[in-house]
């Protein structure tokens, strides 16, 4: 399974809407798209979990499609790194 970082997603778009450009590649197992904590509001990137041929086919042909005029920018997601001063 791959996890594939998905960002500069128009704010009117879905989870629907990123699991059907997805799913054109192969299953989709899950699709996040990330909130702020405070606002509550979409902050236009997320996440979609793919098995990893049906991920690289998806990142080769998906990196740069517009989406409501605005280019996706697709990439494998990289581990998050450890944030210092949170207990």
């Amino acid at each position: 399974m791959k996890s594939i970082y998905v960002g500069n997603i128009p704010f009117s778009a879905t989870e629907d809407d990123i699991r059907d450009l997805f799913g054109a590649y192969g299953n989709v197992s899950s699709v996040k798209l990330i909130q702020d904590h405070e606002t509550g509001r979409f902050r236009g990137f997320g996440f979609v979990e793919m098995e990893d041929a049906d991920a690289a086919a998806a990142i080769e042909a998906l990196d740069g499609h517009p989406m409501s005029g605005r280019p996706l920018k697709i990439n494998e997601a990289k581990p998050r790194a450890p944030r210092p001063g949170r207990y």
